[in-house]
């Protein structure tokens, strides 16, 4: 399980893989200087609701992964969680789909 860290205020946990997919689409969003909504189901153990933060270019925002090796990355699914991210409602995880197969491209 892995750390993203807002403003140094809140932490949520997310596992590493997810954490890496998440890291690529918050900081392309930053990199241009964009903000936006990002929300996600909270663990059962801290009561089973919602958080949704507001990300901004302004506000520091940390990545802590548990593993030393970084995931491959899915960019199907990168693509989605992007397609999320620009939406009015904001980024929010998908289930991340199959990665297509050599014979598919």
């Amino acid at each position: 399980m892995g750390t993203l860290t807002y403003d140094s205020t809140l932490s949520a946990d997310f596992d590493d893989r997810t954490l890496a997919h998440l890291q690529i689409v918050i900081g392309a969003k930053l990199r241009r200087n964009e903000a936006f909504y990002f929300s996600w189901k909270d663990d059962a153990s801290i009561g089973n609701g919602r958080s949704v933060i507001w990300v901004h270019p302004t506000i520091p925002i940390s990545f802590k992964f548990f593993g030393s090796r970084p995931p491959s990355v899915n960019r199907t699914w990168v693509d989605e969680l992007m397609l999320s991210a620009n939406t009015p409602a904001g980024l929010h995880i998908v289930p991340e789909p199959p990665v297509p197969s050599e014979e598919d491209s």
